[in-house]
């Protein structure tokens, strides 16, 4: 941003610190333990912070607890809109000290400021009111929930679940935990705000070894939640018990909030010390004397406040179109001086494709790629069809991401690449334009009962998408990792031809060099095992994510099925290699084909997929020795007949930054950024 004159600058300081007004920011925190005196929690019934945790349950029958962030978060804006993308990552641990049974659970929810009141009763996680369980009109809350306990309307043993207005989850999966030994869980929550998918991947164990398990549901949390919401933790027990402990929480959402608000709903001086507290067990109770003093307060300095606001906000207009020209600016010399001394991409003016993509028109929108939506167009100065990419506007990470993409992307040339043919940054938007893709995306053939995308086909896709990944991984002047090697992420053109594309989460590394990535990213069902443990990406984890696209090649079916009758078709690399044992591989073909397919090449492709799902990132094979055995110029590989799991040691929780903006605080706090 320009230097503006210091007096200039103490006024809008002294006016901030004058005035009440409402901050606006996303919420980000990242809280490495919990201590008594920290006045960033609320604690509500009996939970409370205890040797560096929270217990949210006292290790008795019907007990309930609750720990919510102290201030709410803004979900969805009704002036604009727009609905918030957030995720979250907490580590918890349920534990009966060896005993049976046990009860009854814990949930992270969502739900109104104005909560139902804990009653010391146990039941419904102490999220629902008393007696009414499976009501929905009462009850208004969203949540994912970790229950260790059959209730009538539960499945059978221990579950996850995801939880609208009532305990009666929408979908549900057996979880894998260790209730007796105590053993700690780790869990991820993502809600696309685009998709309306909310997402849960969380730890359990098999045999005392961790795995990975997935949920999902797709919701419009608009529809069910006010625009504000307080959200957190809430357990109980009931004539069972456990104890429910939380040991660490980070969380990030990307909608700015309007206005900052306490838990109580007033609004506060940002920039006040006080406002960060938390209310008590007083401050509730005397609620209504609070909001009379309010009253009067707004009353006698409502005039001031309108004021100050318009002058506060011309400034904080000001101050940004200073920042946004000179950001403009400095990317715009970037990319001349980085692309326009050569062929490489061409600088499009917002006019030219906004008249292309017919201002961007919903008919014309191809779906949402990452960070953004995609829209065909046609741009006559190129006679040609174009695919554009505008980036989300909402996203925290949209510049930071369309910056990694254009500056790999523009220097990557390969046949099996979507390239890039221009972009443009302009009126705060941000453009790509790429080759035009007639045949969309490979999940749109492999998953379409319409279309039935024939053997050849899909093995000639199979071998240029390892071919494109080569380039990245080998034969490029630096080791490209992906990141997102997805079906949906793999173009194809108008003879069928893969290329892959959106770059939005690569990154350059060093050949030679190890992983270097500690930001988790990629999708659920294509993520190497070892990267929600690590946090880390890798050549290792791209070549896991290519075993699962060439699986769901010749199976036609997608990674993770939550709705599979047999338990074992869950996942499938799990199906696969079970089939893969007995014999049985060939069972595993897209039935759909009708035995229409070349049998060596089939064999291929799966075991070839399988050995790069390899669970143990060491014995994964290198993308050219893959390519090898899918030319037929390699043998086969040689796999256990059993999927082997290995054990993996999670890192340090201050050492992972799971898709969050807040970063860890060396002296195990916390770190909160409202940007």
């Amino acid at each position: 941003m320009g230097k503006l004159p210091v007096p200039f600058l103490l006024f809008v300081f002294s006016t901030l610190f004058t005035l009440i007004i409402p901050s606006a920011g996303g919420l980000s925190f990242n809280f490495t333990g919990f201590f008594a005196g920290d006045q960033n929690i609320s604690y509500e019934g009996e939970a409370s912070p205890s040797g560096g945790a929270i217990q949210l349950t006292k290790n008795m029958t019907v007990s309930s607890g609750r720990a919510t962030y102290h201030r709410p978060m803004q979900l969805w804006d009704k002036a604009s809109g727009n609905l918030t993308d957030f995720t979250t990552h907490f580590s918890f641990s349920i534990n009966s000290e060896g005993r049976t049974p046990y009860a009854d659970g814990l949930a992270f929810f969502l739900g109104p400021e104005e909560l139902p009141p804990i009653r010391f009763l146990g039941e419904g996680l102490g999220l629902v009111r008393n007696g009414q369980p499976l009501n929905t009109t009462d009850n208004q809350f969203v949540a994912v929930e970790f229950d260790i306990f059959q209730n009538l309307f539960d499945p059978p043993r221990e579950h996850a679940g995801i939880d609208i207005n009532s305990m009666k989850s929408v979908n549900n999966i057996t979880w894998e935990c260790d209730i007796r030994g105590g053993k700690t869980t780790d869990a991820w929550i993502s809600y696309n705000s685009s998709t309306h998918n909310l997402s849960v991947s969380f730890t359990g164990y098999i045999n005392n070894t961790m795995e990975m398990q997935f949920l999902s549901h797709i919701v419009s949390l608009r529809d069910i939640l006010p625009e504000r919401v307080s959200f957190g933790f809430s357990a109980s027990t009931g004539t069972a018990y456990a104890i429910h402990t939380l040991r660490s929480w980070d969380f990030s959402s990307s909608l700015e909030i309007v206005g900052n608000v306490t838990n109580d709903g007033n609004a506060t001086n940002p920039l006040d010390p006080a406002a960060a507290s938390p209310p008590n067990n007083g401050t509730r109770r005397n609620r209504k004397k609070n909001r009379t003093g309010l009253a009067v307060g707004l009353g006698v300095g409502g005039g001031a406040i309108v004021v100050g606001t318009a002058m506060v906000g011309f400034v904080f207009m000001f101050m940004c179109r200073h920042e946004e020209d000179e950001g403009d600016h400095v990317l715009e010399e970037y990319m001349d001086d980085e692309f326009e001394r050569g062929t490489g991409p061409k600088k499009f003016s917002y006019q030219e494709l906004a008249r292309a993509t017919k201002n961007f028109k919903d008919e014309e929108k191809l779906g949402e790629g990452g960070f953004g939506g995609v829209y065909k167009g046609f741009l006559k100065e190129i006679d040609s069809f174009v695919a554009v990419k505008r980036v989300s506007r909402g996203s925290k990470q949209g510049i930071k991401e369309y910056a990694a993409e254009v500056k790999i992307i523009s220097r990557l040339r390969h046949r099996n690449l979507v390239q890039l043919i221009g972009w443009c940054h302009e009126r705060k938007e941000l453009l790509l334009v790429y080759e035009f893709m007639p045949h969309s995306s490979l999940d749109s053939h492999l998953f379409n009962e319409t279309s039935l995308l024939p053997w050849e086909e899909r093995y000639k896709i199979a071998q240029g998408s390892a071919s494109g990944l080569l380039y990245l991984h080998e034969e490029w002047e630096k080791c490209v990792v992906h990141r997102d090697i997805k079906s949906s992420n793999i173009m194809l053109d108008s003879e069928f031809n893969a290329k892959l594309g959106d770059f939005g989460l690569a990154r350059l590394v060093d050949h030679g060099k190890g992983s270097q990535t500690t930001v988790l990213a990629g999708t659920i069902g294509y993520m190497a095992p070892e990267c929600g443990l690590t946090g880390k990406a890798s050549r290792e984890s791209d070549i896991y994510s290519f075993g699962v696209v060439a699986l769901e090649i010749a199976c036609g079916r997608r990674p993770i099925n939550p709705r599979a009758s047999n338990e074992d078709e869950v996942s499938l690399v799990h199906w696969v290699w079970e089939l893969y044992g007995e014999g049985k591989l060939i069972e595993a073909v897209d039935p759909r084909l009708c035995g229409e397919f070349n049998k060596k090449q089939v064999e291929r492709l799966m075991i070839v997929g399988l050995s790069c799902a390899h669970p143990d990132e060491h014995l994964r094979p290198s993308i050219r020795q893959s390519l090898h055995v899918l030319n037929f110029d390699a043998p086969l590989p040689i796999l256990p007949s059993k999927m082997p799991v290995p054990s993996y040691f999670a890192p340090p929780l201050s050492s992972l930054s799971i898709m969050s903006y807040g970063s860890a605080d060396s002296k195990g706090g916390m770190n909160e950024s409202s940007s």
